[in-house]
C-alpha cells in the first residue's frame, strides 16, 4: 500500500551526531512497545483492543518510528470516505522535540497525497502539539465539547487541506465562515 523510507535526522546530545530513524509499517508485534509509550504519554491511553482494531483496517496507515532498532513513536491514521483522520500519534516522552513526530506525520502526508484532507483532535492545553500541527499546515476549525474523559477538556479540531495550506478554511467540512488563524 505504501513505502516507508528510512529518514536520516540529526540529534543533539552533547555533540552533533548523525542518527538514522527508520519509519516502517506498524505491526501487531510492536504493540507491547506501543502500549508502553501510550501509557507514558496520555492520561487516558488507548487499550490494546483499540490498537488491534486500527491495525486490522485495510486502508489505515499505521507507522512506527525506530531509532537504533527501538520503537520510539507511532502514528495511526484512518480513512473515512474522502478524508483522513489522524487518530493517534505519540513519541516516547524522553525523546520528544527531535523531529520524530514530524517525520511520522510527513510520512502520512506522502502516503495520502498532496490534495488529501486530514483532521485530528488535540487538547487545547497541548500547546506544543498545536504548534507542531500548525507548522505542518493544520488550522483550528472548531471544538468538540468535553471530548477528553479524564478531565472533561474540550478538543480543538484541526484540519489540513489544500485551503488550510493557503490560510483559509474554505474546503473544511462544517467550518466557520471566517478563517481562523489558530484557535
Amino acid at each position: 500500500m505504501f513505502a516507508a523510507p528510512t529518514l536520516k535526522l540529526r540529534l543533539i546530545s552533547g555533540s552533533m551526531m548523525a542518527t538514522e530513524l527508520d519509519i516502517r509499517r506498524l505491526v501487531f508485534a510492536d504493540l507491547p512497545q506501543v502500549i508502553e509509550i501510550e501509557r507514558r504519554s496520555f492520561p487516558t491511553p488507548w487499550s490494546l483492543a483499540m490498537f488491534v482494531l486500527e491495525l486490522s483496517k485495510v486502508e489505515a496507515i499505521c507507522l512506527a518510528a525506530e531509532l537504533n532498532g527501538k520503537l520510539v513513536g507511532y502514528i495511526i491514521c484512518s480513512r473515512f470516505d474522502q478524508l483522513w483522520h489522524i487518530m493517534n500519534v505519540s513519541v516516547d516522552p524522553d525523546l520528544r522535540r527531535r523531529g520524530f513526530g514530524t517525520a511520522l506525520i510527513e510520512e502520512v502526508f506522502s502516503n495520502v497525497g498532496v490534495d488529501a484532507k486530514l483532521t485530528l483532535e488535540v487538547r487545547p492545553s497541548n500547546t506544543g502539539a498545536i504548534q507542531l500541527y500548525q507548522q505542518l499546515g493544520f488550522l483550528g476549525a472548531g471544538h468538540r465539547k468535553r471530548y477528553y474523559q479524564d478531565n472533561g477538556e474540550d478538543a480543538l479540531i484541526m484540519w489540513r487541506t489544500p485551503a488550510t495550506l493557503r490560510g483559509t478554511l474554505d474546503d473544511v467540512p462544517a467550518a466557520p465562515t471566517l478563517p481562523l488563524a489558530s484557535s
